[in-house]
């Protein structure tokens, strides 16, 4: 608890974004075409109308047609294609 105390005072004099010093997902949707999602731990399942994203707090499942994943990389990745719902499933509170 002490640790997260010392974190969270050093965040405010820096002013730095949570995502950054966390394990939470930061998701950014553009339109309906295209989702990033920061701070994940892998693909769980990927089909052209269904991606399932697994993270530190849960699982996240896009669900559209001719869904595609471009510029991944070790911190984040971009779905693109036609996006229809995003859902999300807790798994820590």
């Amino acid at each position: 608890m002490k640790k997260k105390k010392q974190i969270n005072r050093v965040d405010k004099l820096l002013e730095l974004p949570k995502e950054v010093y966390s394990n939470e997902p930061k998701i950014v949707i553009t339109g309906f075409d295209e989702l990033i999602i920061e701070n994940f731990k892998g693909i769980l399942e990927y089909e052209e109308f269904f991606v399932r994203i697994n993270t530190y707090i849960g699982i996240i499942d896009i669900n559209g047609y001719n869904l595609n994943l471009e510029n991944m990389t070790n911190d984040d990745l971009k779905v693109k294609g036609k996006i229809e719902s995003v859902e999300f499933e807790r798994t820590i509170d």
